[in-house]
């Protein structure tokens, strides 16, 4: 396996779930797989969960594993061909994504959208040229739009909590004061659309994902009509898509609460982390004995985990 960037990466969601799933009950089974290997974690923003998940997952398999903040710890990077570079930049993406690859056995990047400008975002430069430029097999670790780790994790997470052999998954915007990125978002509706579950999205009017991540899934703008027989609520803020970066006003009753979600079938909740209580979440909700928050965070280990075993071991 050369890279792990979305969905389209792999065969099976299911199949893959299976592989994390048998990962967790037995985490050291191979620990000896990774060994003399380096994995490099470069980070063009802040992590807890994906830098803690992704190391201990290393050191499950073995491997050593190197770290940067890529905007505080190395030089500037260039990211454009034919510049003239007398300015700001001091080395070009062409240079460190070769010189990483040879200190590296695998990279795994992170970087996030600037929210200003929806053409470059969605091109997903940075993560392309990485790619391109490296010669070792590539995890991301989140781009400007897809998350595909969190969203491994939280198809593991659903699979073992599920009752039913669909069951209803509601993906609910919730209120932030801050823009955030749609690549949760983005990435939870690929894998859900690749699972036999049945996927509602809600949100206020003007915070439609991007069509061609969106397709066919079934939108509904009523958020108490979406709620009704859900059997997880999965909560996530994500500023618009259309009117690009922006956050709406006027919308804190998006909030989940425990009377939405008694509206449900009894359904557990989700939430990627970190979360800010009271404002997309209760508190009455997110510490409830059907929140799966923090075993959705553990998965992220073995979600990982999968990922540097397929590449370690040279499967497809």
């Amino acid at each position: 396996m050369k890279k792990f960037t979305s969905v389209k990466d792999i065969d099976s969601v299911d199949q893959w779930v299976k592989k994390a799933l048998e990962i967790k009950s037995d985490p050291y089974k191979n620990n000896a797989l990774g060994r003399n290997k380096v994995l490099g974690l470069l980070f063009f923003n802040p992590s807890l969960r994906t830098r803690m998940s992704m190391q201990k997952a290393a050191y499950n398999l073995g491997m050593q594993v190197m770290v940067i903040n890529l905007t505080k710890d190395s030089w500037q990077l260039e990211m454009e061909d034919g510049t003239v570079m007398n300015a700001g930049s001091q080395e070009h993406i062409r240079e460190a994504a070769a010189v990483v690859s040879q200190y590296c056995d695998i990279i795994g990047l992170r970087t996030f959208p600037t929210l200003t400008d929806r053409e470059a975002d969605y091109a997903d430069d940075i993560l392309h040229k990485f790619i391109r430029f490296s010669s070792v097999p590539f995890i991301s670790l989140e781009s400007a739009i897809l998350h595909p780790l969190q969203s491994y994790a939280d198809a593991m997470t659903i699979a073992e909590h599920q009752q039913k052999p669909k069951p209803k998954v509601v993906l609910s915007w919730a209120p932030h004061p801050r823009a955030l990125p749609q690549a949760v978002a983005n990435s939870f509706v690929e894998w859900m659309q690749a699972t036999e579950v049945e996927l509602v999205v809600t949100h206020p009017t003007g915070f439609e994902l991007a069509p061609e991540i969106i397709k066919g899934s079934t939108v509904c703008y009523d958020q108490q009509a979406a709620f009704e027989g859900a059997d997880f609520v999965y909560a996530k803020n994500w500023s618009s898509y259309n009117d690009y970066g922006k956050i709406g006003k006027s919308l804190d009753h998006w909030m989940i609460d425990q009377a939405k979600m008694a509206l449900t079938d009894q359904a557990k909740f989700m939430h990627c982390l970190p979360v800010r209580r009271n404002v997309v979440v209760a508190d009455e909700v997110i510490d409830a004995d059907y929140s799966l928050v923090i075993e959705q965070a553990n998965n992220r280990t073995y979600a990982a985990q999968a990922v540097l075993t397929k590449m370690l071991s040279h499967e497809v």
